[in-house]
Formats: C-alpha cells, sequence, structure tokens
C-alpha cells in the first residue's frame, strides 16, 4: 500500500496543481466574456463528457480513430522489424537503407499530407499511411540497435557451434532486442494515434475521427467539448503506451532489469 501511495502521490499532486491554475486562469485571469477561450474544468465534464449526445459523438471518433492508429502501427511494425533484420544481417543493406530511414524521419509530414489525399484520395488507406510514415522509424531505429547489441563473446560462442545465420538470429539477436523492439512500439504507439489525429484533421472526409471533431469545435468556438476531445486523444495516447509497456512487462519483465517491478 505505501508502495502505490508513493507512486500515486506525485502525478496526483501534479494533477491537483494543474486543476488550480485551470481554475485561476478561467475565473481570476480571463473576463466572464472571454471565458470560452479556457472554460472551467467543470464545464468541460458537464458539456463535453457527461452530456450524451456530445459524449457519444466524441467516443465514435475515437473509435474511427483507434481503428486508423492499429492498422497504421500494424503496418509499420511489419515494415520496420523487416527492414531492421534485413539492415542487421549485411552492412552493405544497412548503408543502403538507412539514411532513406532517417530521410522518411525528417521529412515535414504536415507537407505531405495533402499530397498523400491527392495521390491516395483522403479516405481510411490515406489516413493509414500518415500513420506508417509518422510510426516507422522509432520501430526501424530501435529493433536495429537491440539485434546488434548482443554481446561479442555470445556471438563467439554461437560461432564455435556453428551456428547458422538463422538460428542466431532466431535465439540470440531477437530475443536481445525484444527491450528494444518494445521500446520502439511504445513510441510508435503514440505516434500511431498523433498520425490518426493529423491525418483525419487534415482529409476531412469519411467518418469523423478525433481530428475531424479537434476541426469541427475549433471553427465553431465550442470550448467544452473541444477539450474533452483533447482529453480523450491524450487518454487514448496514454493508454496505448501503457498497453506495450505492459506486455513488455510480461515478456521481459522476469529477465531484463529495465522492466524489472
Amino acid at each position: 500500500m505505501k508502495r502505490i501511495a508513493t507512486r500515486a502521490l506525485p502525478p496526483a499532486l501534479v494533477f491537483a496543481a494543474v486543476i488550480g491554475i485551470w481554475l485561476f486562469i478561467s475565473y481570476v485571469i480571463l473576463e466572464p466574456r472571454r471565458r470560452f477561450l479556457l472554460p472551467p474544468p467543470q464545464d468541460v465534464i458537464a458539456v463535453g463528457l457527461l452530456d450524451g449526445d456530445n459524449l457519444a459523438e466524441i467516443l465514435d471518433a475515437v473509435g474511427q480513430s483507434v481503428a486508423v492508429a492499429v492498422v497504421g502501427l500494424a503496418i509499420a511494425a511489419v515494415i520496420g522489424f523487416a527492414l531492421a533484420i534485413a539492415m542487421s544481417q549485411a552492412r552493405w543493406i544497412e548503408r543502403s537503407l538507412y539514411p532513406w530511414a532517417v530521410v522518411l524521419q525528417t521529412i515535414p509530414i504536415l507537407a505531405i499530407v495533402p499530397l498523400i489525399g491527392f495521390w491516395f484520395e483522403f479516405g481510411f488507406p490515406s489516413r493509414v499511411i500518415v500513420c506508417v510514415l509518422i510510426a516507422l522509424f522509432p520501430i526501424v531505429t530501435n529493433t536495429l540497435f537491440g539485434l546488434k547489441s548482443a554481446a561479442r563473446e555470445h556471438h563467439e560462442l554461437f560461432t564455435l557451434n556453428g551456428a547458422s545465420r538463422l538460428q542466431r538470429l532466431w535465439r540470440l539477436q531477437l530475443p536481445w532486442a525484444l527491450p528494444a523492439i518494445f521500446a520502439g512500439l511504445r513510441i510508435s504507439a503514440g505516434l500511431s494515434v498523433i498520425g490518426a489525429i493529423v491525418g483525419d484533421y487534415f482529409f476531412q472526409q469519411g467518418p469523423p475521427g478525433l481530428g475531424r471533431l479537434l476541426s469541427d469545435y475549433t471553427y465553431q468556438l465550442q470550448s467544452e467539448q473541444l477539450l474533452a476531445t483533447v482529453f480523450f486523444s491524450c487518454l487514448l495516447g496514454l493508454v496505448v503506451f501503457w498497453l506495450f509497456g505492459l506486455a513488455a512487462r510480461l515478456v521481459t519483465g522476469a529477465w531484463h532489469e529495465s522492466y524489472a517491478p
């Protein structure tokens, strides 16, 4: 119980401080006629979360964004694992592909989102492509780092026993890389949520996701609904980050210190 209290107390204090600052800005700094810029938290809860119609609209948008983010993350994981494994097996492959992975990371995604819409139309596939582009790089870099981090003496032991390249990959490199792989997946999971929201915000077609709601509420000055949508967006990112952290702890917690309880 003491351990739980020790872990829960600091974030609870920060949360209380944030709420206090929020109330101070709403009631002290902002005049009543300008309070729509930052409505107090109780108004956000009453209008954005307790109103059945508004809550249903936001939850439907969460479902749309989750579908895009999950598909995009799955595709990014498959591509990222394949590229990292290929690069770990031959130096010339790494020299050929890794610079392009870096270039992909440096592309201003907001600049090419409209082009993606023009090329692939403005529906579900385009949103998934945006997620893949945003989520791919952390998976590639973390997986490659993990695959290359196995100790030299372990490689020498596999060489002495005449292990094949596939045996070395499956029994040494991949198990050794699991903590790094999960670290990359945790980062990319959050980025895939951002990609789903960004794509939806720009494409403005099909069933509305969180990005579409953020855009609509902004233009209509519906501050309570806007902040409620922001809350659910943050919550979704936290949930996927926590889920991959839990998966990493279940898989590697018994033997790797970074995920030990």
